[in-house]
């Protein structure tokens, strides 16, 4: 079996959106594609699930147990929009579409730290893949030019049909 044929088996397997470009990507071009998608799939994972409300009911039920913590103003607002009738999955869409755009802004600053006092302009940073005692493998970069392509739904967070 060829390093393609094996690379693009293995993206296949860990569930990558057209898998062959992904590897050939790494190959051809020397892009750390298997530590994009790794982080940005894990990434994904902490967003909502675009057919999940039980979070809401979570939510809620957290700030009950502890109205003092942080972010527990969260469930207080939830029950208030659900009792003035918001749709769950209404609630579930825009949190969603909150969360994908703070994923993008995140990936986006690993990048480039934007402008920043002349003091400190020099400092940057970035995201590396490293070995198992912590030493730098490989960057990688430009994520934020793959967190649609990576969207679970595979709809690069365009609506479900029905929900325009």
């Amino acid at each position: 079996m060829s390093q393609l044929e094996e690379l693009t088996e293995l993206f296949r397997k860990l569930g990558a959106p057209e898998p062959e470009e992904w590897a050939v990507s790494q190959i051809d071009e020397g892009i750390n594609q298997l530590g994009r998608f790794l982080f940005l799939r894990q990434a994904w994972r902490n967003v909502v699930s675009e057919n999940d409300t039980s979070w809401i009911q979570s939510e809620i039920d957290r700030s009950l147990k502890n109205p003092g913590a942080p972010c527990s103003g969260i469930g207080p607002a939830l029950q208030n929009l659900l009792s003035r009738g918001a749709n769950p999955q209404d609630i579930t869409d825009v949190v969603r579409g909150m969360q994908y755009a703070l994923l993008f802004s995140l990936c986006y600053l690993l990048d480039d730290p934007g402008e920043l006092e002349a003091d400190v302009e020099s400092v940057s940073w970035g995201l590396m893949q490293v070995d198992e005692n912590g030493e730098p493998i490989a960057p990688i970069a430009a994520l934020h030019e793959s967190v649609l392509e990576t969207d679970p739904t595979g709809r690069e967070m365009r609506p479900r049909q029905g929900r325009v």
